[in-house]
């Protein structure tokens, strides 16, 4: 019995000397490899959006503030940004202005003022959608990006 008692204690001391080596291997190697990762970081580049990037993400902040609005019941407030200026901001690299950019943008304007006419008869939630479908067809064929995003606006 002393023999299988020493015998199992022997054991119990070899499980636990291979486990103390393993997790000691274990420490060392991502030691290195931590340091090899911080060595190998490539060196991180912010991004400058473009004139007209900060432009739709303006609008796409009023849009939602609109439709918030709209649902609540209430009058929504006026565009605070000059839509004419989509005519002349910077676009972002590799994109410029084409016939159909530019015939979408001249009924983004009128749609997207539209929303805003208190003396219209149609509907408020009618014209806040019109312009979300005009945001919708430019994009389907400019950049279609951030068209799921863009659906979100839509009120249903």
């Amino acid at each position: 019995m002393k023999l299988m008692v020493s015998y199992w204690n022997n054991k119990k001391q070899l499980v636990y000397t291979v486990v103390a080596f393993l997790l000691f291997l274990g420490c060392n190697n991502k030691a290195e490899t931590s340091e090899q990762s911080e060595e190998k970081k490539p060196e991180l580049i912010m991004h400058k959006p473009s004139e007209m990037a900060n432009m739709m993400n303006v609008l796409y902040a009023f849009n939602l503030q609109t439709k918030r609005q709209i649902l609540a019941g209430e009058t929504p407030a006026p565009m605070p940004l000059d839509l004419l200026k989509l005519h002349s901001a910077e676009m972002s690299n590799g994109h410029s202005r084409t016939a159909a950019w530019n015939s979408f943008v001249n009924v983004f304007i009128e749609t997207q003022q539209a929303v805003a006419d208190t003396l219209s008869d149609v509907a408020l939630k009618e014209r806040y959608n019109a312009a979300i479908n005009n945001c919708l067809a430019c994009h389907k064929t400019e950049c279609v990006g951030p068209i799921p995003k863009i659906k979100k606006l839509l009120i249903n």
